[in-house]
């Protein structure tokens, strides 16, 4: 026999039995007191080792945040059972880890030992609440912030708000790991007037009688050489990368421009403008090339423009000539930013 939803009992158990699965309920014994419900002295002591677990949290949240300042990263220095770790790495993550454990270890200290501990058994009903339980949840959980005790136990809450205000602290300063802003530097590339061409890989400069149409040759500023420091070469490098590609003179249809080529030669930055990634695929045949990334595609005899693909800029064009030796030189910088977007770029 059917019912309508509105007709079913409400869920529970009936004679000892689950009415919905059969299944045997069995009735809860009786509720056993804790020790910090009977005896005052317990309920301090277990609200003493709360507000200390919060302090001492405090006190580690400080330390992280003073270990990353103080700590050299330089230093390095021997765990039992781990070896060789850096102490500054050591340090802030140990104490920045202590410190958020201790936060939740001394909430759920708090809840097992002083909140309320009374055993409550709701029958299951159906989903849709009357009006009168709505308001009754309402009430029970005014009554449940209440009985937490966070307003008369003043240690407490004065520890937790001060465990918690620091927490994010070290979060904050650790925002520094991520660098100086970039101001100009992402804008700005070493490329500069009678800067010569040379490849890549073997720093020759480059002739422009020694390409074909349909030649592509991959290649940097000569003054790269001059950047000595590794890192900042490599910074410099991968902002400075270009592809050089021969195109008959008859196939170009607009540059970024005017006389940026030379003799149908284009110089084009290598760094896809979607995320960053090195492209050296060209199709000769229609002029594209292509990042094999996200398969965003550009238009070298048409400005560098998109043609498909997640890219919503062009490939920044460097303007290019040659010197009295026939040698290919930059007659400029680039005239709009390298690489893919970032906030500060409109």
């Amino acid at each position: 026999m059917s019912h309508d939803h509105n007709e079913l009992e409400p869920y529970g158990a009936k004679d000892g039995v689950d009415v919905v699965s059969g299944v045997p309920v069995f009735p809860m014994g009786e509720h056993q007191l804790r020790r910090a419900d009977i005896d005052p002295k317990a309920a301090k002591r277990a609200e003493l080792q709360v507000a200390s677990m919060f302090g001492i949290s405090a006190i580690c949240l400080l330390g992280a945040v003073i270990s990353y300042v103080v700590v050299s990263n330089t230093l390095f220095i021997n765990v039992p059972m781990v070896g060789k770790v850096n102490a500054n790495h050591f340090s802030v993550g140990t104490l920045f880890g202590l410190g958020i454990f201790l936060i939740g270890a001394g909430a759920i200290h708090w809840a097992k030992k002083l909140m309320p501990d009374d055993e409550i058994v709701q029958e299951r009903h159906s989903l849709t609440s009357a009006p009168e339980e709505r308001a009754e949840v309402a009430e029970i959980y005014k009554r449940g912030a209440a009985e937490t005790g966070i307003g008369e136990r003043k240690i407490i809450r004065r520890t937790l708000l001060g465990a918690l205000s620091l927490f994010p602290l070290p979060l904050i300063v650790m925002l520094r790991d991520l660098g100086p802003m970039p101001g100009t530097r992402l804008r700005e590339t070493i490329w500069d007037e009678g800067i010569h061409l040379v490849t890549d890989a073997t720093y020759r400069k480059i002739k422009a009688t020694d390409m074909q149409i349909g030649t592509l040759i991959n290649a940097v500023p000569e003054n790269l050489l001059e950047v000595e420091h590794e890192d900042e070469n490599l910074n410099e490098r991968g902002k400075a990368s270009i592809i050089l590609v021969r195109l008959d003179p008859a196939d170009i249809v607009s540059q970024q421009g005017e006389g940026w080529d030379y003799q149908g030669i284009v110089a084009y930055s290598k760094i896809c403008t979607h995320v960053g990634c090195p492209i050296s695929l060209y199709q000769q045949r229609t002029h594209h090339l292509l990042c094999p990334c996200h398969q965003s595609t550009f238009d070298l005899s048409d400005s560098g423009n998109v043609v498909f693909g997640p890219a919503a800029r062009r490939m920044p064009q460097l303007p290019i000539t040659v010197d009295g030796e026939g040698y290919l030189v930059a007659t400029s910088g680039f005239q709009e930013p390298v690489g893919p977007s970032f906030w500060e770029r409109g």
